[in-house]
């Protein structure tokens, strides 16, 4: 069923960055230890001026887009076509979001599922970036294996505050959502320590995160851990020799309709293709 055109407007809304905005800054007020800062600009003179003032390198987020998409690095000063990219989003979207550039430890997500306006927790996501911002990849982990990894940097009990107020807060940001919705998140480190940028981005929409953790939960072995990889090939034939040398050197091994460890393509290789997803489980 297509969606009616009021349904498409109000999807539009919810995923616009300014509500990314707004959260982290509730979020902020409330806990010392979250970190990180976003401003929502309609005016290119106060986008300047901030540019300006702001010490450090910063990123400029086009207000409707996501996964590493519609962003501009400003290292120093901003230049004349970088000017000229914020003009054009203004007039198209009608705001910039910038932020200054945190020093980056670890990408993480707390993953949810709302419905008439419930919300429940649906998992972690643990992924890489690459350095433009674009998603690369998830580990295959358990909830708790990942909780693990994060408390190296910070408490777990921080991360369990931090998602009850998710569970609180999200509804009201998208009232009339039904589905999957990822939030973005960072281990940053920080003057004082390690700290939480606890909304980067949120992704109203089944994200690569969620299929990550669906997959781990639903096809792996228990116990087992792996990695969900999307990768891009210049050359064709490259996708092709990476796919039969991975078939060769990690066989697929499935008991009882879990897989026990191996490589497994999640889309068909042939010999002109380009992209790719993969499973590496060890």
């Amino acid at each position: 069923q297509i969606p009616a055109m009021d349904d498409l407007k109000r999807l539009r809304e919810y995923a616009n960055r300014q509500n990314a905005v707004q959260l982290l800054r509730e979020l902020k007020a409330g806990e010392a230890r979250f970190c990180g800062e976003s401003h929502l600009f309609i005016r290119l003179e106060d986008l300047l001026y901030f540019l300006q003032t702001t010490p450090g390198d910063k990123v400029l987020k086009m207000p409707l887009s996501g996964s590493g998409k519609g962003l501009i690095w400003i290292m120093e000063n901003i230049t004349g076509k970088q000017t000229d990219w914020c003009r054009r989003v203004l007039r198209e979207q009608g705001a910039v979001v910038a932020e200054p550039v945190l020093r980056k430890v670890q990408d993480f997500a707390m993953e949810f599922y709302l419905q008439e306006g419930g919300v429940r927790f649906a998992g972690y996501s643990l992924f890489h970036a690459a350095a433009s911002g674009a998603y690369t990849g998830n580990e295959l982990l358990s909830d708790r294996r990942i909780e693990e990894k994060l408390s190296a940097y910070i408490s777990i009990s921080l991360l369990h505050q931090l998602r009850e107020i998710l569970l609180e807060r999200l509804a009201g940001y998208v009232p009339l959502y039904t589905g999957y919705a990822g939030i973005d998140m960072m281990v940053c480190e920080t003057a004082e320590g390690y700290r939480i940028q606890p909304c980067v981005e949120i992704n109203m929409r089944m994200n690569m995160g969620m299929v990550a953790r669906i997959f781990h939960d639903r096809y792996m072995e228990p116990g087992a851990e792996g990695k969900f990889v999307v990768d891009y090939f210049n050359k064709p034939e490259n996708t092709l020799l990476f796919h039969q040398k991975m078939q060769r050197e990690l066989p697929l091994r499935v008991a009882d309709g879990k897989i026990l460890s191996g490589y497994l393509s999640l889309t068909p290789v042939v010999a002109d293709t380009r992209y790719t997803a993969y499973i590496v489980v060890r």
